[in-house]
């Protein structure tokens, strides 16, 4: 295939465009902030888990406390009726049973008040742990509201960048033969589409030209529209290729 020397170059500035147009599509699809933000997603939810099972924890031990201090009150209502009868009584056998069932109650008010202060301890723990569960959440959830933004702001970048090199390509290809426009998207395809020949050094792929290939490069014409051995992208060739 035959083309003028100027088109060839344009297809520099064509295949330029497309790698800004790959570049900002691939920002405004999957910002670099996503993978974060997903993963802050996932720990929110695991945290939010346990911070229910934390709360239900919590609320048992209210439960067990309220109901120690509803027993210690019954035990001091009934202490507080017996030692009103026994001040009234004048029967010994009734004293000697109110005696006996007010040594009982007292028994059962310090076991009761022993438990209270190991439920009041553990609901003290209860409550901490809660607490720094809703931390670990708020301290997630500001960093997620953060790196949304952020990715928000790199999706409107890379979205008016995509929209602006995809004008400006329209416009270069514009002036681009359209049979060697057609061949370069082709080859655009599967390699870089077109690359700068420097120094016998092919710029899609880095690698250096064999001397046999680098002949054949320069003695081909100037209008001969020639590709690389190696990725197989137009060779754009210029005062720099070392020809």
């Amino acid at each position: 295939m035959n083309a003028s020397p100027v088109d060839q170059r344009r297809l520099l500035e064509v295949a330029e465009l497309d790698t800004r147009i790959r570049q900002a599509d691939a920002a405004r699809r999957n910002p670099p902030q996503a993978a974060r933000v997903q993963a802050l997603m996932a720990r929110r939810q695991e945290l939010a888990q346990e911070l229910t099972r934390q709360l239900g924890a919590r609320d048992d031990l209210r439960a067990d406390l309220a109901r120690i201090e509803s027993d210690v009150a019954m035990v001091d209502a009934r202490r507080a009726r017996d030692a009103e009868r026994l001040s009234s009584t004048s029967n010994m056998k009734e004293a000697q049973g109110l005696e006996h069932e007010l040594g009982s109650l007292a028994r059962r008010k310090r076991d009761l008040e022993d438990a209270e202060l190991e439920v009041m301890e553990r609901l003290e723990e209860a409550d901490a742990s809660v607490a720094a569960q809703e931390t670990l959440i708020a301290d997630t959830n500001a960093e997620g509201s953060l790196l949304s933004a952020e990715a928000k702001r790199v999706v409107a970048e890379a979205t008016a960048a995509f929209e602006a090199a995809t004008r400006d390509r329209a416009a270069v290809a514009g002036s681009v033969a359209a049979d060697l426009l057609a061949y370069y998207d082709r080859v655009a395809a599967r390699s870089s589409g077109a690359a700068l020949l420097r120094r016998g050094t092919c710029e899609g792929c880095r690698m250096v030209l064999a001397g046999t290939d680098l002949q054949a490069v320069r003695l081909a014409a100037p209008d001969a529209v020639m590709t690389c051995p190696e990725c197989g992208c137009i060779l754009v060739r210029t005062e720099e290729s070392g020809l």
